[in-house]
């Protein structure tokens, strides 16, 4: 056996020359191989930049931010703040700024309170205050000024002034609530004043039987 081998071996030597062709052609596998690799590596796709909006210069665009529309506008902020004017029997009376949704409690006593032994009258504390308004403290006998600058001191049983009538004063009248309180106070800013009994016919709640039953209850 060990003859055998001695006879087989020198057969397998390919000797120099041949070893290095051998080695030229691994080397050359090798190349091969690696230029197939590199080839069927994957390749990241350019992405397409989103357009610029009419009107927005290039160099106000960051590349590195994308330009998103701008969506639609916010809603304004609601009234967080009321103003009105506290006169009457208080102790500092005046114009008060107060947050929205207080009631006429709270101004009256932004406003110093109530004066000592004084009443405050028919005035409804748990109303919420209306921007704008006027709060009379000292009951139906307290003069208060209204659009027409003049002075109403109504008394018990006389009629109220529509021109200088404030929002509480008008809420004592038969079948006048609040709501429709207010809506005389509007009318009579956004028209100037009452000029005869008949208009207030024209505020929205009033009809004819109404008109009728408030026309010997108010004058102007």
């Amino acid at each position: 056996m060990r003859a055998a081998a001695d006879r087989t071996l020198p057969r397998l030597d390919p000797g120099g020359p041949g070893l290095r062709v051998l080695v030229v052609a691994g080397l050359l596998a090798a190349s091969a191989a690696g230029f197939l690799a590199w080839r069927s590596r994957p390749e990241a796709e350019p992405v397409a930049a989103p357009p610029i909006p009419a009107g927005v210069a290039p160099s106000l665009v960051s590349p590195a931010s994308p330009l998103t529309p701008a969506g639609p506008s916010s809603p304004p902020s609601a009234v967080s703040r009321v103003v009105v004017y506290v006169s009457g029997k208080v102790r500092r009376p005046g114009v008060l700024t107060l947050a929205a949704g207080s009631r006429v409690v709270d101004a009256i006593q932004a406003a110093g309170g109530v004066r000592a032994g004084a009443d405050p009258g028919g005035v409804n504390l748990a109303r919420r205050l209306v921007d704008g308004e006027q709060i009379a403290v000292g009951g139906r006998g307290q003069a208060t000024v209204g659009a027409q600058g003049g002075a109403a001191v109504p008394g018990a049983g006389e009629p109220l002034n529509l021109n200088t009538a404030t929002v509480e004063q008008l809420d004592t009248l038969p079948g006048v609530g609040e709501v429709l309180a207010q809506r005389i106070v509007g009318y009579r800013d956004a028209h100037g004043g009452f000029a005869s009994v008949d208009q207030l016919g024209d505020v929205s709640g009033i009809g004819a039987r109404r008109l009728e039953e408030l026309r010997d209850k108010v004058v102007v």
